[in-house]
C-alpha cells in the first residue's frame, strides 16, 4: 500500500517520528503496520515477551554467527552475503522486518569494546564486506540499518563525548564505508551517539542533510540509535526520520516547537514520509520461505568460520601429523566466547563439544584435555597439567576473553590477556617446545610477552558457535587455513592511534589524521607483531608475471599470476595496494584498493586481475572540497599481507 503524508493529521504524523516502544514503530491504533526491528550483527537477538523471565522478557534463541569481525578476517564477499542470509533466515521465522545492522565504523582504538562487531581498520575491505552482508539480508525481504553514523569509534562516554576531526581525514577514513556500503541500498542508516565536532550526531543536519543525504545520495530512513536523540525539534531539522525507542516527551516537545514556528510542517512532512516508505518496503518486500534449516544455519556458521579463523604462527608444527599426541589446556576449548556483550550478544541452545573430543573424533588418538579456567590457576593440579603438557608431542593452549570484557557500554580494559593466562603460556612452554596458543579474543591482543616462546598461534576471534569444529578441523588439515587479519596486531598499545590512553571524556581528537591502522605503521616504520592482511596457510603461494593495463586516464587492470607449489589445494588472498611516489599533500605509503580470494589447486598456476579505477589513485583535497587525483607516478604494490609484498609496478596517471 503506498503511504501519503496528506493521509494523515499533525497529531497522527508527530506520534510516527518516535517508536511506539523499542522495538516497534507507532500504528496509530492500528491505522498502519508497525515495524518490527531487532539487534542482531552475530545472529538474530529479538526480545519475546515472557512473564517468567527477569524483566518480563527473554531473548530468542538463534544461530551465533561468527562475529563481523571474525567475517570480515575471511575476506570474502560471498561468505559476507551468505553470513547476511542466514540470519535474514531467522528473522523471517521471528516477524522481524529490520535488522539493525551491520556497524562499519573503523577500527581506530584497539581498545574499542565493539569492535567485535567491526569489520576492519582499513575503510575499503570494510565498505566491500558490509555492502554483500547488507545484499545478502535484504535479497531475503529483511532491512538492514546500515551503522552508527558516524566516528563512533569508542564506548567511552560515547553519548557525550565529542570526535574532533578534520574535513579530509573524515572523507579518507571514516565516510568510505559508508559510501561503498549505500551501493546496496540499505533500508535505514543508524546515527550514532556521539558528538562530531561539537554537534550531537542526531542533530547535525551538516551530517545528516549535507553528507549522508545530498553529498553521499541516501534517500532512505534515518533512525537514531537508542537514546541518542537530545533534542528532537533539531534532529528533525537535521533531517532524522525516526528518533527510537519511545520517548514519553517526544510529541509534546515536536508540537510545541511546531507551535511557536520553530518546526515547520514541510520539515515534518520529509521525515514522516521516510518513515512511511519503510513501511511500505516492509509490505511489499518479496520475502518468502526461509531458505535454510537450523542445521543448515549452523554449518554455515562452521564454514564461515573456518575462512574466519587466522593462522598467525607457525613453525612446523600444524597441522597435526597422523600418529602424534596431543593435549588441549584451557576452558575455552570447552566453554568458547562466542561472540561480545552488549546488544550483539546471541542467545544460542547450541551445545559445544569440547575442542579436545573433536581432535579425538577426527584423528582416531586420545586427546588430553587439561582445564583451567584462568580466574585462579593454583586451583588447577599444574604439577599434574605439566606431566600431561610434557608427555604430548604437541600442547594446543586456549586463552582469551569473555564476553563481560569485551562489550558494548564501555571500552576493553586491557590489550593484554590476564595475568594467569600470560602466566600459563609462559610456564608451558618450559614442558613443550610445540606450544599452540589458540587465541578466543574479540581484536587484536598483546603477544609481545610470550610470542617467541611458543611454536604456533592461531587467532579463532569470536567465531560464533561453531567455532569448535572450524578449529579441530584446521588443527588436523581438514581445512586448510586462509583467513587473513582484517586488524593489525601491534606490540605496543601505544603506538595506536589512541595509544591505549581514555579522553577526558569531552573531547576526541583525532590528531593521528588519515594515519590509521597500518597507514600509520608504515608511514612511521613501526615494527608490529602481526601486519595487517597477514595469515598463513599449509600451502605455498608464489607470485609472478605482474602486467598493468591502463583502460583509461585514471584507470587500470592489473594482473599477475599465482602459483600453489604445495600439495593441497587452498584459497589465497591477494592484496593491491597502490602508492602515490611524489605526492603534493601527506599520504599514507600504501593504501589496499582491491583483493581478491580465489581457491588455486596443488600445483597450479592462476592469473588474477583487478580493476582499479580513478578512487583507487583520488585522495581528499580540502582546497576543492572534493576527491582529486594528482598527475604523476604511482607504484601498483601486489601482496600477501601489506608487509609481505610479492611483486611491485609503476604506471602514470
Amino acid at each position: 500500500m503506498k503511504y501519503s503524508v496528506k493521509d494523515f493529521t499533525l497529531e497522527e504524523k508527530l506520534l510516527l517520528l518516535t517508536g511506539k516502544d523499542s522495538w516497534h514503530t507507532n500504528d496509530l491504533n492500528g491505522k498502519i503496520k508497525s515495524v518490527i526491528v531487532s539487534d542482531g550483527p552475530n545472529g538474530l537477538r529479538k526480545k519475546i515477551k515472557d512473564e517468567s523471565a527477569q524483566g518480563g522478557y527473554r531473548t530468542r534463541i538463534a544461530t551465533a554467527m561468527p562475529t563481523i569481525s571474525v567475517l570480515s578476517n575471511t575476506w570474502n564477499e560471498q561468505l559476507s552475503y551468505l553470513d547476511g542470509k542466514t540470519i535474514a533466515d531467522e528473522c523471517l521465522e521471528a516477524d522481524v522486518d529490520v535488522l539493525l545492522a551491520p556497524g562499519v565504523n573503523i577500527k581506530r582504538d584497539a581498545l574499542n569494546g565493539r569492535n567485535f562487531e567491526y569489520f576492519s581498520e582499513d575503510p575499503y575491505l570494510t565498505g566491500k564486506m558490509a555492502r554483500a552482508y547488507i545484499e545478502g539480508v535484504q535479497d531475503k525481504g529483511i532491512g538492514t540499518s546500515l551503522k552508527h553514523f558516524c566516528l563512533n569509534n569508542s564506548e567511552h562516554n560515547r553519548l557525550y563525548s565529542s570526535s574532533e576531526i578534520d574535513e579530509r581525514t573524515l572523507n579518507e577514513i571514516y565516510l568510505p564505508a559508508f559510501k561503498e556500503s549505500l551501493k546496496a541500498n540499505p533500508w535505514t542508516v543508524m546515527c550514532s551517539y556521539n558528538k562530531i565536532n561539537g554537534v550531537h550526531a542526531s542533530q547535525h543536519k551538516k551530517l545528516l542533510k549535507t553528507v549522508l543525504r545530498e553529498k553521499l545520495g541516501y534517500d532512505g530512513l534515518i533512525v537514531s540509535d537508542w537514546g541518542a536523540v537530545h533534542n528532537h525539534p533539531e534532529a528533525i531539522r537535521a533531517t532524522l526520520d525516526l528518533r527510537m525507542p519511545y520517548s514519553p516527551n517526544a510529541f509534546n516537545d515536536l508540537k510545541n516547537a511546531y507551535e511557536k514556528g520553530e518546526l515547520t510542517e514541510e520539515e515534518i512532512d520529509f521525515c514522516v514520509q521516510n518513515v512511511l516508505n519503510l513501511i511500505e518496503k516492509t509490505q511489499s518486500a518479496q520475502k518468502g520461505a526461509p531458505e535454510y534449516t537450523k542445521e543448515q544455519r549452523h554449518q554455515n556458521a562452521v564454514e564461515i568460520a573456518k575462512e574466519g579463523i587466522v593462522l598467525l604462527k607457525n613453525e612446523n608444527v600444524l597441522p597435526l601429523q597422523k600418529g602424534q599426541k596431543a593435549c588441549v589446556i584451557g576452558q575455552y576449548s570447552e566453554l568458547p566466547t562466542l561472540g561480545g556483550g552488549g546488544s550483539a550478544f546471541v542467545t544460542t541452545d547450541f551445545v559445544q563439544t569440547k575442542l579436545s573430543d573433536l581432535i579425538a573424533q577426527k584423528t582416531g588418538e586420545e586427546v588430553d584435555y587439561i582445564t583451567a579456567t584462568y580466574k585462579n590457576t593454583e586451583a588447577v593440579n599444574l604439577q599434574s597439567a605439566y606431566q600431561k603438557i610434557y608427555d604430548a608431542d604437541v600442547a594446543i593452549l586456549c586463552v582469551g576473553e569473555s564476553e563481560k570484557t569485551v562489550s558494548e557500554f564501555y571500552d576493553r580494559p586491557s590489550f593484554k590477556l590476564s595475568a594467569p593466562q600470560e602466566n600459563l603460556i609462559i610456564n608451558a612452554s618450559k614442558y613443550n617446545k610445540n606450544l599452540v596458543v589458540v587465541l578466543y579474543c574479540g581484536g587484536a591482543i598483546d603477544v609481545s610477552g610470550w610470542i617467541d616462546k611458543v611454536k604456533g598461534v592461531i587467532f579463532s576471534g569470536f567465531a560464533g558457535e561453531g567455532v569448535n569444529e572450524a578449529l579441530s578441523s584446521i588443527l588436523v588439515g581438514e581445512t586448510i587455513p586462509s583467513g587473513k587479519l582484517s586488524e593489525t596486531f601491534v606490540y605496543n598499545i601505544e603506538d595506536t592511534a589512541t595509544g591505549g590512553k581514555l579522553t577526558d571524556g569531552v573531547t576526541d581528537w583525532y590528531k593521528e589524521g588519515v594515519f590509521v591502522g597500518y597507514r600509520a605503521y608504515d608511514k612511521f616504520n613501526i615494527d608490529v607483531a602481526f601486519a595487517f592482511g597477514h595469515g598463513l596457510s599449509y600451502a605455498n603461494f608464489e607470485y609472478s608475471n605482474l602486467s598493468i593495463e591502463k583502460t583509461s586516464s585514471t584507470s587500470c587492470v592489473v594482473s599477475f599470476d599465482i602459483k600453489n607449489t604445495s600439495s593441497v589445494d587452498a584459497k589465497e588472498v591477494s592484496q593491491v595496494y597502490v602508492k602515490e611516489v611524489s605526492p603534493c599533500v601527506v599520504r599514507p605509503e600504501k593504501e589496499l584498493k582491491a583483493f581478491s580470494k580465489d581457491l588455486i589447486k596443488a600445483g597450479e598456476t592462476k592469473r588474477i586481475s583487478v580493476q582499479l579505477d580513478e578512487n583507487a589513485f583520488s585522495y581528499y583535497s580540502t582546497a576543492f572540497d572534493k576527491w582529486t587525483v594528482n598527475g604523476g607516478r604511482y607504484e601498483i604494490i601486489v601482496g600477501s599481507s601489506s608487509r609481505d609484498i610479492r611483486l611491485v609496478g609503476k604506471v602514470k596517471i
